[in-house]
C-alpha cells in the first residue's frame, strides 16, 4: 500500500517502506534507544536487535481514512525512564514525518520489546 498525494503538477506515491525507514532513523536517533527490535520475537522471548539497514522490519506502517498509523518496536537502554523515552520517540517520529514527507500522522505507537545493558 502506498500513501498518495495529488497536487497541481501530478500524483506522488510514497511507499510505506519509505515511511518506515524514515521513522526508524528518527527513532534510533532519540536518546535512550539502543535500536529497533524485530516485530516477531525469537524463541524464549528474546528480541532480535536490528541493524540500520533492516530498521523497517521493526516498524509497521498502515493507513486508514487518509491517516497514517505507525507501530515502532524498540529496545531501550537500561537505566532510562521508559515512559519519557517512548514519548520523545513518538514526538520526534511524528515531527520528522510530517515535516519531511508532509504526511499526516495520526498515531505513533511505541512497543518496548526489550532493555539492554550497555557496556561502559
Amino acid at each position: 500500500m502506498t500513501i498518495n498525494y495529488i497536487n497541481e503538477k501530478g500524483k506522488i506515491d510514497i511507499g510505506e517502506q519509505v515511511v518506515a525507514v524514515i521513522a526508524g532513523m528518527a527513532a534510533i536517533d532519540s536518546y535512550g534507544i539502543v535500536g529497533m527490535a524485530s516485530r516477531h520475537q525469537i524463541k524464549d522471548g528474546i528480541s532480535e536487535l536490528l541493524k540500520k539497514d533492516n530498521l523497517s522490519k521493526g516498524i509497521e506502517v498502515y493507513t486508514k481514512d487518509e491517516k497514517v498509523y505507525i507501530d515502532l518496536h524498540i529496545v531501550v537502554s537500561y537505566g532510562v525512564k521508559i515512559s519519557e523515552v517512548a514519548q520523545n520517540v513518538q514526538e520526534k517520529v511524528k515531527y520528522i514525518l510530517e515535516n519531511q514527507i508532509g504526511v499526516k500522522v495520526e498515531e505513533v505507537n511505541v512497543i518496548v520489546q526489550g532493555v539492554k545493558v550497555l557496556a561502559e
